[in-house]
């Protein structure tokens, strides 16, 4: 399959992804929630740049971000050498996540953390926690008790932790698996479980995506200790227009500024795929050069993508939210917003990944249309708490200390396997959807509300990270009483073929 063709199918990806939600706010927009001309013309082009961005993204994180972790991972394999695996480990988490799209949205949004700062905090949570995670592979440590043991002591920093800083905090561990983070971990994760020879490393595979979700949280809140940001800074981001020539020269003053720090959070990847292939892959021309044009898309994608979203699409989510919190339309808040929900999981392309990746796993036991129908009421039961919690002002820690309790407990009851993939596909949820325009929705809806933007818009990424725990556990448990049920199916009937038989016999 060539790029061409590639290209038109993440071009019809990110078109389904986006293309839901669009709808339901222009007819918002049209409707109960007028907004400005100029606005409005700004969404439509950030909506299309958004789409070509996604897509550009998408084809060159699967052209160079995937085969680079997948070689990687094999180099690892074959080295055998477990500082070398602890110093990639690091170095590669950290240069994904700092080129992170979802991750550089968020740092947008929040008021009281510099951009850099909340960036590299967040890469140095991941770094490290991809070393915890590959260690885990290499010496088959169970994930059940390592979610345990880092949960317990996650929320105990966070009873202590800055109030300001607590949401943030959990909203940077959702982003961080994004599509650029995720592949790139996956695919290093399988390479190292090859180290393994034993049954279970496929299966240990699994499970980096949640382990690596929870370094950012614990270095954000750490953060909160010795930096003390500024609350006053919260406000809802707007924007409007004079003419037509104006909204040109806002997208097009952007930019440069974004073109500029993708340079930037790219370059530590480049450097290491330059060094690797001068030391280790020793690839063909060919392969390389088709390796730097896969970075090369990313790059493209990425600027694009966040000049759609910071001009053209956060700020119309900002002054939606803030429209419905007036008036009687504030009741409308919580289901319109699990309406959003369960559209924007049931476009996400990641979940078909996810589906095929269950049924092939329960051979065919339980359905992909079930894991489906299990996120979107996951999702859409995420953005109805979320958006509560903008309008009751409830502490994010009545929400996430409860969720997490149960997801941990079913950790218990459920093969190990789908805690794993449970506990992955948080990452699948938070996609960018979620941090590009419900997140602006939220922080605008708690503006008008007259909330606390840090404490109670902030955490919504978190929310929608963590339903999916619970959702595909339960998920699990339905496939385990199915195994057994046919088990001792399959049991009862053998009984009665031996009974026929010695019937016969006699």
């Amino acid at each position: 399959m060539n790029n061409k063709t590639i290209l038109r199918e993440k071009l019809r990806e990110s078109v389904l992804s986006v293309l839901p939600i669009a709808v339901i706010i222009m007819a918002l927009c049209f409707t109960v929630a007028p907004v400005s001309t100029d606005l409005m013309l700004s969404f439509f082009i950030g909506t299309a740049l958004l789409i070509v961005g996604m897509a550009l993204f998408s084809l060159g994180a699967e052209t160079s971000m995937t085969p680079i972790g997948n070689r990687v991972g094999a180099a690892m394999t074959k080295s055998r050498s477990l500082m070398l695996i602890v110093l990639i480990s690091f170095a590669m988490g950290f240069a994904v996540t700092v080129a992170e799209p979802d991750l550089q949205v968020l740092a947008n949004n929040v008021p009281h953390i510099h951009n850099l700062v909340l960036i590299l905090t967040v890469s140095i949570g991941v770094g490290l926690f991809l070393v915890v995670s590959m260690l885990r592979i290499v010496f088959g440590v169970s994930l059940r008790w390592l979610l345990l043991i880092f949960y317990a002591g996650m929320f105990a920093l966070a009873f202590f932790s800055e109030r300001d800083f607590i949401a943030v905090a959990f909203d940077s561990g959702g982003v961080t698996t994004g599509p650029m983070t995720v592949p790139f971990i996956m695919a290093l994760g399988v390479g190292v479980a090859r180290i393994r020879s034993d049954s279970n490393a496929e299966t240990d595979s699994f499970g980096l995506v949640a382990l690596c979700s929870i370094g950012p949280v614990l270095a954000v809140l750490l953060l909160g200790f010795i930096y003390k940001g500024d609350s006053s800074a919260a406000q809802t981001v707007t924007a409007a227009y004079r003419d037509t020539v104006e909204l040109g020269h806002s997208y097009l003053a952007a930019l440069p500024a974004y073109l500029r720090e993708m340079g930037v959070a790219l370059a530590p990847i480049i450097a290491i795929l330059a060094m690797f292939q001068m030391l280790v892959f020793k690839m063909s021309r060919h392969s390389f050069f088709r390796m730097c044009v896969g970075v090369l898309y990313t790059y493209i994608g990425l600027v694009l993508f966040l000049t759609g979203v910071n001009v053209g699409f956060s700020p119309l989510g900002g002054v939606l939210g803030g429209e419905l919190a007036t008036g009687g339309t504030k009741y409308v808040l919580v289901p319109l917003s699990m309406l959003m929900g369960w559209f924007i999981i049931s476009a996400e392309p990641a979940v078909i990944v996810l589906e095929k990746q269950v049924e092939e796993i329960t051979s065919g036991a339980i359905a992909g249309r079930t894991i489906k129908r299990s996120l979107s009421v996951a999702i859409a039961a995420a953005m109805g708490l979320a958006m509560l919690r903008v309008i009751t002002g409830l502490s994010i820690m009545w929400v996430l200390v409860p969720g997490y309790a149960l997801a941990l407990a079913l950790a218990f009851l459920v093969p190990p396997i789908f805690t794993s993939i449970a506990f992955d596909s948080g990452g699948v949820a938070s996609g960018p959807m979620t941090a590009t325009f419900m997140l602006p929705f939220a922080v605008g809806a708690s503006a008008a509300l007259g909330g606390n933007v840090l404490t109670d818009a902030f955490g919504l990424v978190s929310v929608v990270a963590m339903m999916p725990l619970v959702t595909i556990q339960i998920t699990g448990l339905i496939y385990q009483f199915k195994v057994s049920r046919m088990e001792r199916e399959a049991v009862l009937h053998g009984d009665m073929d031996i009974i026929e038989l010695w019937g016969e016999s006699a």
